[in-house]
This record gives structure tokens, sequence and C-alpha cells, in this order.
């Protein structure tokens, strides 16, 4: 049996589109039990969230993830209020940022741990729109205080993956896991 290490909803959809049959089990750790480098950060949290499943279901393959938004080395977690939201889409505005998602799958034979980076570049915002945006409530529960498949005209363009983005690189997971 295939078992996501998560509480995401998106998540969910996501591997949804590559795996039909799987079990979610939230791994409830404490996501800041590792703030190294921002880059090694999503990895090392996914190893965390795909560890913490799999030491009780080891006949099984656990799937974890985490994602994180970077921006002049800084990782813009989840706003814990709509001011945080407002100052992270601030820092975001007319810059380009790294979205990064670390991922291990493993099982009694093999782990596999990778991480997909996608290049972000944000159209400038001005803070009517950002406000209208935080009233949404959208991005208080998003890294980096936005959503890319929301309904805002926030970004640009991107340089990778659409999926890594929100948070699950499907197409790396199908190509490496399945």
């Amino acid at each position: 049996m295939l078992i996501l290490a998560s509480k995401s909803p998106r998540r969910k959809d996501l591997l949804s589109k590559i795996c039909s049959d799987f079990v979610i089990i939230n791994p409830d750790i404490n996501e800041d039990e590792s703030r190294q480098h921002p880059h090694e950060h999503p990895l090392d949290v996914a190893r965390l969230k795909a560890y913490r499943i799999f030491q009780s279901h080891p006949e099984d393959n656990v799937l974890a993830c985490d994602t994180v938004v970077i921006i002049d080395g800084e990782i813009l977690g989840k706003p814990r209020d709509e001011k945080e939201a407002f100052q992270m889409l601030k820092k975001l505005s007319g810059k380009r940022h790294i979205v990064l998602s670390g991922y291990t799958f493993i099982n009694r034979n093999r782990e596999i741990n990778r991480t997909v980076r996608t290049e972000v570049y944000f159209r400038a915002l001005d803070d009517d729109l950002i406000r209208r945006y935080i009233k949404t409530g959208s991005p208080l529960d998003k890294a980096g205080a936005y959503g890319i498949q929301d309904d805002f005209a926030l970004v640009e363009r991107i340089v990778g993956s659409y999926d890594n983005v929100m948070g699950f690189p499907s197409e790396d997971i199908a190509k490496h896991c399945f």
C-alpha cells in the first residue's frame, strides 16, 4: 500500500493524478525541527515525515513531501497572520524567488530522496491587490503566502514545474518512484 505522509489537500489532489490507490496519514511532526540551510530544509522535513510514518508501517510504501519558498536566502513559511502575509507578498512583489520541494519515497527495498527547484517570477503587486488577495484567506495556509493556483494574477512566469509550486512535484515523483 502507498501512504502519503501529509495533511495537505493539494498534495492529495496532485498525487491522485499519478496514483489512484493510496491512503493518507498525517505525520504530525514539528517542521521547525530541521532549520538547516534553506536549500536543505524541505528534504530534511520530508525525511522526517516519511520516517515517522514508516516506523509504524514498515511493510508499506511511504511518500512524504515538503515545500518552501526562498527569497534572498530566507525561507518564507506559512504566515502567522494577515500582517505577515502582507509583508511576505510585498517582499515577493516584482522579484524572482525559488520554490523547493523535497520528497522522500521509502519502502523495505529502497529510499529515494530528491529536491525539485522551480523559479517563480512575481509581477509587481500594488497594496490594494495584496489586501484583496489576503481577504480571501488563501494566503494564510501556504508557504510564501500565495497559491499559484489561486485566481489572482500574482505570478508573471515560472521556470520549472507548476505542480512543484503547488507543493508536490508530481512529474518528478512519477518518473522516479512509480
